[in-house]
Formats: structure tokens, sequence, C-alpha cells
């Protein structure tokens, strides 16, 4: 009872007196009584068997009250006892050579565990380094001659009793071992507070870097935009094309393999940010600011410009093609036109000059008269071609057709030359009319053939032109359309072979005069020099390009047809792919909504959601793949859908950051609940109250509705206590509140984090209770990279006790958490 008493610190029943054997029992059962209260449970000791002198059993009672009293209350980091206490021993003798305890039994043999214990904390009293593993008994006698004389622990162990046994006794080498624990115990708590301070500086060090690597990242991501907006700016058109082309290829391959990456940069660092303020958050940190224009407005701010510039080029790409193309094939129908023009007037210049008339006979004159009342109506005829070539060459110019100096040089040169042969034409006729009364006869025959072959021929010049003339078309009704009129035009044709046999009836009657009357015509027709061969070659040639013409509009037909496949092909894809994307984001705002399941349940429905999303990815490259078909068929437009690729695209984009986003935001909740010790039913009641404030279920609360939610859960307070806790939640000043932040301020009232008092607290153990703390000191007690970090942080310690060295641990604590400047 005695000994309980010493141990213990306190007072027990008082003893019986007698010397009976009663008496003795009853004494026993006192002291056997009080452990017992201390939670020790005795098995199979009895106060008889104490009594009557059984040694196992004294030995076995003295063994728990040892433990109960000298290990158990040993704790280190949440394991206690002979745990506790061989976890302590591993930490403070895993720096030595040769030392390597895992029991407490063999591990102890060679002494060099007991000296490295002293070592460790006594360093001028032992000479570790002389010491030798071969050795064991001179450094077992080392140990217990030093812990008897300098630590007041006495020698419970013998030196060759431990060496000549195979197996040390276990629970004599731990009571041994507790003893040192207990005389080192004022260290341990410098160890306590230097693992604190490890732990705060840790948070720190991590903070900074991730601080680092998202300013990093967003210049890098800002840079890029920077240098891509003006190439999605440039406006420089192309001449050809073939360059007009090779500008969406490269358009292509920016939204292929360059954007796709940014993306994932932009969501990256959009986590990082809100992982970092998070952390922030939890560490009691103040919130990270970044550099001025990087923040993730700003980036988001720069992407939406970029994306802008991005449509708009697109859009401009297209208009291009389709000016270009445009371009073509006006230049091509110019060329056309004027070529056949020119061939047309070529030499009739010539002829308006001539002076035949003046030695002409009365019958020559009549037919040059006629004659020349053909080449009038043959130039009436041709009046409306000079005016499609000017009216081409007008719309060359307006549409800023590269090589429009050329065609105005040509259009001009027709146009004078048709101002000349009109000035001529009337100069002719005034001459002819003047001599006419001195003309009297001419062949009525061959007026009337002059009269239709001139604008038969003119139908056949106007049929083969059209016939030859280019097309382009964008639908299947605009080419039926075309096939329809050519389908009218061959119904014409019988009717004009007829007009054809009436015309060369009527040479054929010439001739039969001009050899019935021996006429002296020199076997040509004064009134026009369009002969029957040239109408019969002509023919000829219109017929056969008419199955040229019919193959020409098939093969179109059939492209057309091919082009409506691929427009029914994306319509169908686009029309199930873009209310699915719909879906799956109405889907994922209600998870981050509503409340079923854990947090974590909620975080594997949404990492679920995620592996569908990206399972689901093939199917937009092959609607990419549709899509680059239809760019190549010049397809601009679709009636089978609403949908277009840039749709699709900004869809996917925007339901990947959503999913990714949103998953984030879980995490967060996750490593919040988890810092802040909140429990699944708090969690629902936080997420419960914010959608019933969430009143435009946007996600986010507003101010006024957030001021609501304070006061209906019990907070009375002002407009400057409400402008604080806005500044608390909404560091950013856009004036909603996020769930993130609510759940942040609502666990931060009952929350108990570090402080900078604590580490303050922590810093003062470390430096034995002075003002400031020496280099030496922290280097011995924080791992070198904290210890230099600090040494590299702290001001010099003014204070009149100061002494060589000393830096000031108050300042530098308070620093930490953002009430001064680190």
């Amino acid at each position: 009872m005695l000994l309980l008493e010493v141990i213990s610190g306190e007072r027990l029943a008082k003893p019986e007196r007698g010397k009976m054997r009663v008496h003795k029992i009853s004494n026993v059962n006192k002291a056997l009584d009080f452990i017992a209260s201390k939670g020790v449970k005795l098995v199979s000791i009895g106060a008889e068997e104490i009594v009557d002198g059984n040694a196992k059993m004294t030995l076995g009672m003295i063994w728990t009250i040892i433990l109960r009293f000298a290990i158990q209350d040993i704790s280190v980091e949440e394991t206690s006892a002979k745990e506790g206490l061989l976890l302590w021993c591993q930490r403070k003798t895993a720096p030595y050579k040769n030392v390597n305890i895992q029991n407490f039994h063999i591990s102890w043999k060679d002494g060099l565990g007991f000296c490295a214990l002293i070592h460790r904390h006594r360093p001028e009293l032992i000479d570790y380094g002389k010491l030798r593993k071969d050795d064991p008994l001179t450094n077992l006698n080392t140990a217990f001659d030093v812990a008897e004389r300098y630590l007041d622990i006495p020698k419970m162990l013998d030196a060759e009793d431990i060496i000549g046994t195979l197996r040390p006794d276990e629970k004599a080498i731990m009571t041994y071992v507790s003893c040192y624990y207990h005389a080192f115990s004022g260290a341990q708590k410098a160890e306590t507070a230097a693992n604190r301070i490890c732990k705060v500086l840790a948070v720190n060090q991590e903070n900074e870097q991730l601080m680092e690597d998202y300013e990093k990242l967003a210049s890098d991501l800002l840079e890029w935009i920077r240098r891509t907006i003006p190439w999605l700016e440039n406006r420089a058109p192309e001449n050809t094309m073939q360059a007009m082309q090779q500008k969406l290829e490269d358009f292509r391959d920016y939204r292929r393999l360059h954007k796709p990456p940014k993306v994932q940069e932009k969501c990256q660092l959009e986590i990082n940010f809100n992982t970092l303020q998070t952390k922030l958050r939890l560490s009691n940190r103040p919130a990270f600011m970044p550099s001025e224009g990087k923040m993730v407005s700003d980036i988001n701010n720069a992407w939406g410009c970029l994306e802008q510039a991005e449509k708009g080029y697109e859009e401009w790409l297209l208009n291009e093609i389709r000016r270009l193309e445009r371009l073509d094939h006006l230049a091509e129908k110019f060329r056309q036109k004027a070529c056949i023009h020119e061939s047309w007037t070529d030499g009739k210049e010539a002829m308006l000059q001539q002076k035949d008339y003046e030695t002409a006979t009365l019958s020559e004159i009549k037919a040059l008269l006629k004659k020349h009342e053909a080449f009038e109506s043959d130039l009436a005829a041709h009046q409306d071609r000079v005016e499609q070539i000017a009216a081409i060459a007008q719309e060359l110019n307006e549409l800023d057709y590269y090589d429009s100096p050329s065609v105005n040089a040509r259009c001009q040169k027709i146009c004078d030359q048709w101002d000349n042969l009109g000035a001529l034409t009337q100069k002719r006729r005034e001459a002819l009319e003047r001599t006419e009364k001195l003309l009297e006869t001419i062949d009525q025959l061959y007026l009337e053939y002059a009269k239709r072959a001139a604008p038969f021929n003119n139908w056949m010049e106007g049929a083969m032109e059209d016939l030859q003339d280019t097309f382009i078309v964008h639908t299947i009704e605009e080419i039926q359309g075309l096939t329809t009129a050519h389908e009218q035009f061959k119904a014409t044709l019988p009717d004009a072979d007829k007009e054809r046999q009436a015309i060369l009836g009527i040479h054929n009657e010439v001739s039969k005069i001009v050899q019935t009357y021996h006429v002296n015509m020199a076997g040509t027709n004064p009134y026009t020099t369009i002969t029957p061969q040239e109408i019969n070659g002509k023919w000829d040639h219109v017929r056969q390009l008419v199955p040229r013409r019919d193959q020409a509009l098939m093969e179109e037909h059939a492209r057309q047809q091919h082009n409506e496949r691929l427009r029914k092909q994306f319509g169908a894809q686009a029309n199930v792919i873009g209310p699915w994307i719909q879906t799956k984001m109405e889907e994922i705002g209600r998870i981050s909504i509503e409340m079923h399941g854990t947090l974590e349940d909620q975080l594997n429905h949404l990492r679920q959601y995620e592996k569908s999303i990206v399972n689901y990815k093939p199917k937009i490259d092959q609607l990419e793949g549709d899509h680059q078909q239809i760019q190549e068929a010049l397809i601009f437009d679709n009636k089978h859908t609403n949908y277009t690729m840039e749709h699709i695209r900004v869809g996917w984009e925007q339901l990947l950051t959503t999913i990714a986003r949103t998953t984030n935001e879980v995490e967060n909740q996750i490593l919040t609940r988890d810092a802040k010790g909140i429990s699944q039913e708090q969690m629902n009641e936080f997420r419960a109250s914010f959608n019933h404030f969430d009143r435009k279920k946007t996600g986010m609360m507003d101010a006024e509705d957030f001021r609501t939610c304070l006061i209906s859960i019990g907070y009375n307070m002002g407009e400057a206590e409400f402008a604080r806790i806005m500044s608390i939640v909404d560091p950013n000043r856009i004036g909603v509140v996020t769930f993130q932040a609510f759940i942040d301020f609502m666990s931060r009232e009952t929350a108990d984090t570090d402080t900078a008092d604590q580490v303050m607290a922590s810093f003062k153990i470390l430096a034995g209770d002075k003002n400031y703390i020496t280099v030496d000191e922290l280097r011995r007690e924080l791992p070198p990279d904290q210890a230099e970090y600090c040494i590299a942080r702290m001001a010099p310690y003014t204070g009149l006790d100061s002494v060589p060295g000393a830096l000031d641990y108050m300042s530098f604590s308070t620093a930490l958490y953002g009430e001064s400047d680190l």
C-alpha cells in the first residue's frame, strides 16, 4: 500500500495494524482493489497467494504495477504503452549507426541503444563515436553508470546477465527503458512543438509552390492567347482558292491539335486555383490574390476574346471561299463571252470601212444596203452580250477580283470597239442611203435568207454558249431546276430543226434561181456571210453539246445526292449528340445541388459520369470526321439539323469543364469536411439551407439571400459585421456566395485550427521560454530545409536580452497567418 501511494501520489484506505493472517489479507486486498480501480484487470492474482509468499504471483503483481504506473501512460503519436515506448525509442535512435530497435529484448543486447538514447538528449555525457558494436559489455556498463550517476536512474539490469542470456527479459528491459522516457519527457515536449512548427511550415511551403505554379501556368496560357488572337483577327484575303483552302486547313489544325491542350490547361488552372484557395482557408491563411491581369476572371475574359476571334475567323474564311468560288465562276464566264464577242467582231470594223459601194452597180448597192441592214440586226442581237460582259466586269470589281485591271482593260476595249462599230455602222448606212436612189434590184430570196439565217445563227450561238456555260449549285432543287430548263430546251430542238430546213430551203431556192436564170452572183449571198455550211456545222455542234450537257447535269445531280446524304448523316448524329450533351449538363447540375447520398457517393457518381462522357468521345470524333467531309464538299447549309459543329464543340468543351469543376467542388467539400470534422448530417443541413435560400437555383446565393440565410440561423448583425462576413465568403467581391464558401464559413465558426498564438507558443518551448530563438536551436530541433526556411525569413531579435544570432520568432509566427508581412 505504501508503494502504491508513492507511485500514484494518492492516499489509500487506512491499513489494518494487526499481525494476523486475516489483517494481512485485508491490506493486500485494499492494494489490489486500488489497482483495479485504475482500470487494471488482475488475472489469477489473489491476496492469499501474496500473503503466503507465492513468488510468481508477487512478481506478476509488481509487473502489473510497473506496467500501469510507469509504462501505460506513455503516448507517442496516438500510440500508447508498449507500442508508444517502442516508437519513441525508434524515433530517437534513428540517426545512429548500428542501432536498430525492433523489440525490447535482443535489440538492446549490444548496449548501443541505451547509449544512443542518452547521447540524443545529453550528448556531453557519452562520446558515442568511440563506442564499438563488438564490445557490448563496455557499452552496457557505460550506459548504466552514466544513467545512475547523472540521470538518477538506478541500475535495474546487470550487463553480464544481458550478454549471457539468449533472449533478455522483455519486461525488465521495458521497465528500465521507461525510466529513460520519463527522464527525458521534457525533451518530448520540445519534439512535439517542433512537429507542430514543421507541420505549419510544410503547409506554407506547399502553398507557396502552388502559387508559383499557378502564376507560371497563367502566364503561359495568357501568352499563348495573346499570340493566337492576332492570327485569328488577320483578315488579309488571298487571291486564289488554293491559298484560302490552305488557310482553312491551318484553322482546322488549330482546332484539332493546338486548342484542345490549351482547353485542358485552362480547366487545370481553375482546378489548381480552387484547390489552393481551399487549402489556404483550411490552414487559416489569407486568400491567394494572383498578380495583376492573371486572375481566373482575366483568363476567362481573354479566353472569351479568343473564342470570339475564332468564330469571326471561321465565318470570314467560309465567306472568302464562297467569294473566290463566285469570282472564279464569273471570271470564266467573262472570258467565254468576251472570246465569243471578240470572235464575232473580228473584221467588222474593216468591213464597215470598205468603199465598195463607190464602184458598185445598182444591184450591188441594193445588196450592200440589205447586207448592212442584216448586219445592224446582228449588231442589235449582240447588244445583250456586250451588256452582259460589262455587268460581269462590274460585279468582278465589286467583289474585289484580284485580276480586275486586266478584266477592266479588256471590257473597256470591247466597249470602245462596240461604240466604234455603232458609229461606223451609222456612217455606212448614211452612205448607202445616199446612193440607194442609184440602185434598183435586189434578190429578195437572199434578203429573206439573211433575215432568217442571222437570228437563227444567233440562236445557235446562244444555245452553244448556254450548253457550254459552267454552272454552280448547292442543292438538289437547284440542279433539278437546271435539268428542267435543259429538258425544255431539248423540246425546242424539233422546231429549230424545221427553221434550219426552211433557211436551207431558201438558200436552195436561190441556187436554183441562179442556175435557172444564170445570174452572176459570184456564188455568194450579198446580204449575209452566213453560209449553209456554217449553219449545218453549228447545228451539228449543238447536237453534240446536248448529250455532253446531259452527262454534266447527271454527274452534278449525283454529287448533290451525295452531299444530301452527308447532310442527313451529320444531322442524324448531331440531333442525338446535341441533346445528349444538354441532358448531361442538366444531370451534373442536379448532382451538385441535390443531396442524394454522401459526398463520396456524389463524387463516385460524378466520376462515373466523367467516365461515360470520356467513353462518348469517339462519337464526337466521328461527327468531326463527318463535318470535315461536309466542309471538303463545300456544303454550307444543312436543313436536317439546327446544330452546327461549332455548337457541338462548345457544348462538349463546356461539358468537360463542368464535370471537372463540379468534381473539384465536391473534392474540396470532402477536404473541408474532413479537415473541419463536419459530419454527413451537418453537411446535408448546410446543403439544405443553401438550396433553400438559393432562390434562383443557380448554385450561388446573392448578398441579400445570404443575409436572409444568416438571420434564419440566428445571426444578429449590423451592416459592418455583414460586410466583414461578405469579405470572407466573397474575397473577389463578385457579389455571390458559392456553396464551398458557405460551408467554409459555417465550419470555421466551430472548427479549431492552428493559430499564430499556438505557433508562437511552440517556438517558445523550443527556445526554452526565451523571447527569442537562436540559429543553433532551430537547426537542432527542426528538419534542415524547414530550419533554413525559418532562418531566412526571421528578423533579428532587438530586445534588451538579445544575444548574437538571436531571431524574432514572434513576428514570424504572426506573419505566417497574414497578420503582418512575412
